[in-house]
């Protein structure tokens, strides 16, 4: 039976493509315990950057065709085949409804939103806070460099997007399998292995998905967030291959493994994928959202043996070429 199937939903909620634990309020005094008795440094001791990216370098298209700023956690901007894609957004301060609590990034976004260049798409795979900023979307919308874009979100998102200001026009939802074509570019929506909600009272109401990018001559696939399934393998049969294959790897714990996969995991998915292509780490160095050291993901990846890893310091423009790894070790 096919993996890659349409998002379903029971009593208007969505459902995982496999069974999935996300967690119940018991797990609250499962992690306070240890949350109290923790000794990694989750945060960093010492203040990280400043990253600076230069936004002369978009004056001037990539040369392999393929390039991609990494803003931290999951937020980035790919240049693929003439067109530019905004991911999950998130300028704020903090990834969380209020601007005073919550987990506060460690270090100031590398690009100022106003410098941005002319934006083709903005990609939202879910409504967390950690990917879709509650203070960073309305400016993002008043800006003249993102007034032709398509937002491009799971069904349910576009009225949070509305509500935050994006012009309902602009908005299109997708279902898992559903794509849309912005210029020579095909998005398309397909499963993870999640949850959604803002709050604790309204999860599983909007979907959750990842994004195959496909290109006249490059393809990219954004796994947002997900927790390990059978379905990566089907993705990368249908879909693939990929130049680059983004995965998450932090904010992970045995207690959530269904929902996030970790580094481990990544390595097994992007294998299961095909393993072709390059790795791209992604959902870790810059919020506090579990109880691993903040170092733990990136050191358990590059550790990682047979896999060509594709890892840029925060803000810094980097071409993707065939073969060609790269590994930044800023965060030493």
């Amino acid at each position: 039976m096919t993996m890659i199937r349409r998002a379903e939903r029971v009593d208007g909620k969505f459902l995982n493509p496999v069974p999935t634990g996300v967690g119940d309020p018991g797990m609250l005094f499962k992690v306070l315990g240890r949350y109290l008795t923790n000794r990694a440094e989750t945060t960093p001791k010492k203040a990280l950057g400043p990253f600076r990216t230069d936004a002369r370098i978009y004056e001037t298209a990539p040369a392999s065709g393929l390039r991609v700023t990494w803003m931290g956690h999951s937020t980035m901007l790919i240049e693929i085949d003439g067109a530019r894609v905004l991911v999950d957004p998130v300028w704020d301060e903090r990834a969380a409804p209020m601007a005073w609590a919550g987990p506060k990034r460690f270090f100031a976004p590398p690009l100022r939103l106003k410098e941005l260049p002319r934006i083709d798409a903005v990609l939202l795979s879910h409504d967390h806070y950690d990917h879709l900023g509650a203070r960073t979307i309305p400016n993002l919308a008043r800006l003249e460099a993102v007034r032709g874009a398509r937002w491009v979100t799971a069904l349910g998102v576009g009225s949070i997007l509305a509500g935050l200001g994006v012009a309902a026009e602009r908005i299109t939802e997708l279902d898992w399998t559903d794509g849309v074509s912005v210029g020579g570019l095909e998005i398309i929506a397909v499963p993870a292995r999640h949850f959604s909600g803002r709050s604790l009272f309204n999860r599983f109401q909007t979907l959750w998905t990842s994004f195959v990018l496909a290109g006249p001559n490059h393809r990219v696939y954004y796994g947002a967030d997900s927790g390990e399934w059978d379905g990566f393998a089907e993705i990368g049969r249908e879909y693939g291959p990929f130049d680059l294959t983004m995965l998450e790897i932090g904010a992970f714990d045995p207690l959530w493994a269904d929902i996030h996969m970790g580094p481990e995991g990544a390595v097994r998915m992007f294998r299961a994928m095909g393993g072709t292509g390059l790795l791209m780490p992604i959902h870790w160095g810059l919020f506090n959202l579990a109880l691993h050291a903040w170092r733990q993901p990136i050191e358990c990846i590059f550790a990682a043996e047979g896999v060509k890893l594709w890892a840029p310091e925060p803000g810094l423009p980097a071409e993707v070429v065939p073969e060609r790894e790269l590994r930044s070790e800023w965060w030493k």
